[in-house]
């Protein structure tokens, strides 16, 4: 039996602007709740395909979608290759109707079968919740009245140092050593799934001692990368999310550190001043999360150069 639910909502913003938000599926983790990664398999002109990885009932699991992207009739549809149990199979359409001149309705509409079993209206129920947070989030982001680009940002810091790819990943993907080896780090708990999938609470102490505590789903892939998404966010940040990758070089590693934030301007104006514009946050923003990065990564480099030392140390 093919389950049908439709979810409208009515945006306070031009249409155009509606649909690229939806449209620009890497953007996702900062905007909708629920997602939390987003890998493209393929891109072309009106249609990718890519996996996603997003939270459903409080677990996290993933797919493989395929999307058909019609901005001139402002419509995408979408259908799931590869479903994850319970749902068998997934498919459906956002629509943006332009109903004024800043006005739009959205319609996301769904349907999907379930596994042999699994009573219907769990799932169905699951779709609702997800729908409307979605729908919310995207008039949230929609509804500043701000260019994207200003509000949606990311930020990279790529670093050499003298180790090994497999190294300063095993440091990264290892957090629950930091509290050790990181100052300003004062807790971490850490567990992981059998697919690489990490759920990690720490708790920091940011500029101005004041202590933070952040809860992040995070995606390994060994040696290579590390994926987060942060289920708490900064006060400051309506979504915050990114990786650290690592690729071995002549000079060493090569990491790159990345943050992609979601600003809420009017935290924003709470926490820096009044006077707080876009471009004062963005700055901020860069600052504190760029010299967080560079922190960790330098201690890294110290725990790697001591723990070489002690090996050279020990008779063979």
């Amino acid at each position: 039996m093919t389950i049908r639910t439709t979810h409208t909502r009515v945006v306070e913003a031009p249409a155009d602007e509606v649909y690229g938000l939806v449209a620009d599926v890497g953007r996702w983790p900062v905007i909708f709740e629920p997602s939390v990664l987003v890998r493209h398999l393929h891109r072309g002109a009106d249609e990718e395909r890519f996996r996603l990885w997003a939270t459903v009932n409080g677990q996290v699991t993933d797919w493989t979608s395929r999307r058909t992207l019609d901005p001139a009739g402002r419509r995408i549809t979408f259908e799931q290759e590869r479903s994850r149990a319970p749902i068998a199979s997934m498919g459906g359409q956002w629509s943006f109707d332009e109903t004024g001149p800043r006005t739009t309705t959205v319609t996301l509409d769904h349907h999907f079968t379930v596994a042999d079993g699994v009573d219907p209206d769990v799932i169905t129920g699951a779709v609702d919740r997800n729908s409307v947070t979605e729908l919310a989030a995207l008039a949230r982001i929609a509804e500043l009245g701000h260019p994207v680009d200003d509000i949606i940002v990311t930020f990279e810091d790529r670093v050499t140092l003298d180790a090994t790819a497999a190294e300063l990943y095993d440091f990264v993907y290892h957090s629950d050593r930091w509290p050790d080896h990181v100052p300003h780090v004062g807790r971490v708990d850490l567990t992981e799934d059998a697919d690489g999938v990490q759920l990690m609470e720490m708790d920091t102490v940011t500029e101005g001692s004041i202590p933070h505590t952040t809860r992040s789903i995070r995606i390994c892939v060994p040696a290579e990368r590390i994926d987060y998404k942060q289920q708490l966010p900064p006060a400051m940040l309506f979504g915050h999310s990114g990786a650290w990758e690592f690729a071995d070089d002549p000079a060493g590693v090569v990491v790159l550190a990345r943050h992609t934030v979601a600003i809420n301007p009017a935290a924003a104006r709470e926490i820096l001043g009044a006077g707080t514009g876009l471009a004062e946050a963005r700055a901020y923003l860069g600052a504190a999360l760029g010299t967080n990065s560079r922190n960790t990564l330098l201690c890294a480099a110290q725990y790697i150069a001591a723990r070489r030392a002690e090996s050279a140390k020990s008779p063979s």
